[in-house]
């Protein structure tokens, strides 16, 4: 995917951060992956293959909760992996300093597979995958915090303060593009409303980017593996908004492939109480607003991914704001 933030690499940069990692002679590089942010490198050394990601080099366009992300992501992939049996890749080497590259990077490990949403598979093994997915998320949100929020930014109390500082975030991110956002303060007004459900919600590690992009899928001898990858935008915060991308033209209650295969493993099931519907209508109206947001930072109204951000962004704010109307589905 075409996108302004990602950096363009040559071959001698990326042999300094290699030589850098003690990992060897580079042998070829190639971009990878549909990512919209970081730059993403297949790199194939006389030591092995590896991932190379590196984050943007100008640090003003990009969203507050952008900043410093990756070294979030390099905190996930740790988390993920001391807490779950989840797949993962294995981080072989991060820099932060800028001293070799002026901008973040880490090298990890290049796992096989293909990614979910290119993989052929048969009717049977898509509903597997939609349930294994489940329960992938029921995993991770069996780690759990007492502080809400995204760690690059700040941590908060509860959920209510958290959720309301990252959608003003949002709204100043905006503005700062000379751009207002009417429905992103509706949705600010909305979050004030309903603050005794949100300051009671329980918090988890929560991924909020679980698209088939992010998930390779590996089949051997008729089993099919899923591993996780790009977990930079896992927050601390409310379970349900994982929800949004499992099934994701579905409403909460009609996801019933999804509720079922979490709900038999999950640490506290989701049952569609009203306030859960309220938790998920705000699940909608926070994607959305990231969506909006993003276009300005990161497309240009010649780029299929502004066009694609505002046709998602009217589906979810009009399903967030008809939940968070009547309180109810």
């Amino acid at each position: 995917m075409v996108s302004r933030t990602k950096p363009e690499l040559v071959l001698e940069q990326v042999q300094d951060m290699f030589d850098a990692a003690c990992l060897g002679k580079v042998k070829s590089f190639d971009k990878l992956g549909d990512g919209e942010y970081n730059a993403v490198y297949d790199v194939v050394t006389d030591m092995g293959n590896y991932v190379l990601k590196v984050s943007p080099l100008d640090k003003t366009g990009i969203l507050t909760y952008e900043q410093d992300m990756m070294r979030g992501e390099v905190f996930w992939y740790a988390q993920i992996r001391t807490h779950t049996n989840v797949k993962v890749p294995y981080v072989y080497y991060k820099d932060f300093s800028h001293t070799v590259f002026p901008s973040d990077y880490f090298i990890m490990e290049r796992m096989d597979g293909e990614q979910l949403n290119n993989a052929d598979l048969t009717d049977d093994e898509k509903l597997w995958c939609k349930e294994e997915i489940a329960r992938i998320i029921a995993k991770f949100h069996k780690v759990q915090n007492n502080k809400f929020g995204y760690i690059q930014n700040q941590l908060y109390d509860n959920w209510y303060i958290a959720l309301r500082n990252m959608t003003l975030n949002l709204i100043n991110d905006t503005e700062r593009a000379g751009k207002k956002t009417k429905r992103g303060e509706k949705l600010l007004e909305y979050i004030d409303e309903y603050k005794d459900i949100l300051e009671a919600v329980p918090c988890s590690m929560v991924n909020l980017d679980m698209w088939y992009g992010n998930i390779l899928c590996i089949k051997k001898n008729d089993k099919i593996e899923l591993i996780v990858i790009d977990p930079e935008r896992t927050v601390w915060g409310d379970a349900i908004f994982d929800f949004v991308n499992l099934e994701f033209e579905k409403m909460l209650n009609k996801k019933t492939t999804s509720l079922k295969a979490y709900n038999e493993i999950a640490k506290t099931k989701i049952n569609c109480t009203k306030e859960e519907m309220i938790r998920f209508a705000f699940a909608l109206g926070y994607l959305a607003l990231i969506q909006e947001a993003e276009k300005y930072y990161r497309y240009t109204p010649h780029h299929f991914g502004w066009w694609r951000n505002v046709a998602s962004c009217k589906f979810l704010y009009t399903n967030a704001f008809r939940i968070l109307k009547h309180g109810t589905n």
